[in-house]
């Protein structure tokens, strides 16, 4: 086991490697990758925060609770709200904010603001032949060149891994509250919340539990607004609903997926066409649903080693294997994805020892 404490260590472990490396962050997730365990845990230390700037710079293995903790002390926040998988998986360690970029973990927020990588500025990592390399910095720009800052965020340590990040972070709004629709079957749902995103009401979060019966719509800003926007939703979608003023934990549990975990049963994650998602997860030979992003993103319980790609068939999106074994991590890339993906490999990991056939 490596456990590199800095970037130079980092650099010469890569360089001087004669096997492939299993890529370790927290250890939260569960993903087993042959090789070597490389763990990142000791890269850790927030090295610059601007709150003024709206930047904070960290080293890879910084746990996310700390730069969350600096971050409440002024007010401001990751607004990606990534997801802790530790309840749903089981798992030991801490989410390091390298581990999050990395797989680009991104929460119920994303509908509104974007993903994990869209605050992602600036990155260092070291690449597969133990290079250092520097891309992006400390504010928002144009892109000139290559964004490998893009490419690292989601690429799960396969074409380099991380030593440092610099990410843009928001203020914390001074109140949420939470409208829930009572009684809609999963298209009506999912067409509710369509019609709340589409309106001027500025939802943050949309959200369908078929279990509970219940539709979520979250809104968040000054109270006034937060109180006005709320009430214009009420008006504009009808039907029975409530308001629930203090929501915070409610969606701290659903950006964890807290329901599936008790389960002893596959867990997927499903991104597809907010408006296929009704008719793929009545096909999907799942024993439960939720439905994020609006019907964007689903999330199945499934039974052991059931096909659930067969299953979904052919659609416009990808389904990720998140808990259970025998079956590939990740959606088979279509050729042409494949064959870009294999050429990416080539240039940034040419002797392919990081996290060696994880994404395929």
């Amino acid at each position: 086991m490596h456990t590199p404490s800095t970037e130079a260590e980092l650099a010469e472990i890569i360089r001087d490697a004669d096997a492939p490396l299993a890529i370790r962050g927290g250890g939260t997730r569960g993903v087993d990758v042959v090789g070597t365990l490389l763990s990142t845990s000791d890269l850790s230390g927030i090295t610059l925060y601007e709150p003024g700037a709206m930047t904070v710079v960290a080293h890879s293995g910084t746990p996310v609770a700390e730069i969350e903790a600096a971050l409440t002390v002024e007010n401001q926040r990751l607004a990606f709200e990534p997801m802790d998988h530790r309840t749903l998986l089981g798992s030991m360690g801490e989410p390091t904010i390298g581990g999050v970029m990395a797989a680009n973990v991104s929460g119920p927020r994303r509908i509104s603001v974007g993903a994990a990588r869209d605050f992602l500025l600036g990155v260092r990592y070291v690449d597969g032949m133990g290079n250092v390399v520097k891309n992006g910095g400390r504010v928002m720009k144009n892109v000139t060149g290559y964004d490998l800052v893009k490419l690292m965020a989601g690429a799960h340590g396969t074409l380099g891994v991380l030593s440092e990040v610099s990410l843009k972070v928001l203020p914390c709004p001074e109140t949420q509250a939470t409208l829930v629709l009572h009684s809609l079957d999963d298209t009506a749902a999912v067409a509710a919340l369509a019609k709340a995103l589409g309106s001027p009401f500025e939802v943050s979060a949309a959200a369908h539990d078929p279990a509970e019966g219940q539709t979520l719509l979250r809104v968040e800003g000054f109270e006034d607004s937060v109180r006005y926007r709320i009430d214009a939703l009420q008006k504009l979608l009808g039907g029975e609903s409530m308001v629930e003023q203090d929501s915070a934990a409610r969606w701290a549990a659903w950006r964890d997926v807290d329901g599936f975990a008790d389960a002893e049963e596959d867990i997927w994650r499903v991104s597809c066409k907010p408006s296929d998602a009704p008719a793929l997860a009545a096909k999907s030979g799942a024993t439960a649903v939720r439905y994020d992003w609006a019907g964007g993103l689903i999330w199945l319980r499934a039974p052991t080693g059931h096909a659930v790609r067969a299953a979904l068939g052919d659609y416009d999106g990808h389904a990720t294997l998140i808990r259970g074994e025998g079956q590939s991590r990740f959606e088979p890339e279509a050729p042409g994805v494949a064959r870009i993906t294999a050429g990416l490999r080539t240039r940034f990991d040419p002797r392919c020892i990081l996290n060696k056939d994880l994404m395929g």
